[in-house]
């Protein structure tokens, strides 16, 4: 067996305790980013082969899979992002990317401190796309990045879009944290509202996102089936302390 596949066979079986470890970790230490790539990799066993052999299962999927587009450099690359029309979803991330000073390769960065291995492994690849997208995802659903129950929502809603169970382990934890907020019961109906969310909307993970970010923002949030989460823009800038914010700087 090759060292590639002898890594993926590992990921495939769960490490509770760990996780559970890391948890404690990222709800005492909410901006641990790198507690949250070691819970994925403790609890989202066969969650990127899943999803790799879903999306070779679209339309489109066989293409992207062929091309191997290494997100995070594209997203990284300042003449690139620049490069989507005004309105559009690529000029959107460019307006994200300059408020919050986040980037792609800050995220990737963190994810290597935990695992600095990178496997060519076509699931590997897959792992890393769902990674590098992460704050597309902000952009199209309108949960704040800088803003930790806005990090717990959509967190709840990538546990929809890809059932690895290190994202629920993350979004109950953001849960029984915003219980015990000045928002309380509110606050995880917010995290609620972004499981629900991410059931309704199309599969996010089967998209081409060069083409994505080149569509007009209300178009794609339109086709994709993003509905607006009302709960959580009614509490959009209370002062709160709830979950894991991910920050990619």
């Amino acid at each position: 067996m090759t060292d590639q596949a002898r890594a993926i066979e590992l990921s495939s079986r769960r490490d509770w305790a760990g996780a559970l470890k890391a948890v404690k970790q990222l709800m005492a230490h909410p901006g641990d980013t790198a507690q949250v790539f070691r819970i994925m990799r403790a609890l989202n066993a066969g969650t990127a082969k899943r999803g790799y052999e879903r999306l070779l299962g679209t339309a489109e999927g066989g293409r992207i899979a062929y091309e191997h587009v290494e997100l995070a450099e594209r997203l990284s690359d300042p003449a690139w992002v620049a490069r989507f029309p005004e309105g559009s979803v690529g000029a959107a991330y460019a307006a994200f990317l300059r408020r919050t000073g986040y980037s792609a390769q800050g995220l990737a960065a963190v994810s290597r401190t935990d695992d600095p291995q990178e496997a060519q492994h076509p699931v590997s690849w897959f792992g890393r796309r769902t990674r590098d997208v992460h704050d597309i995802w902000h952009v199209l659903t309108g949960y704040r990045a800088d803003d930790p129950l806005g990090e717990a929502c959509l967190v709840a809603f990538s546990y929809a879009q890809t059932k690895g169970l290190g994202w629920a382990l993350i979004a109950v934890g953001s849960a029984l944290t915003g219980l015990r907020s000045p928002q309380g019961l509110a606050a995880a109906r917010a995290i609620w509202e972004g499981y629900q969310l991410g059931r309704q909307a199309t599969w996010l993970l089967g998209e081409d996102y060069e083409k994505l970010l080149a569509e007009p923002i209300d178009a794609a949030r339109a086709r994709l089936q993003l509905g607006r989460p009302e709960r959580y823009f009614a509490l959009d800038g209370a002062p709160r302390t709830i979950g894991p914010v991910m920050a990619t700087a």
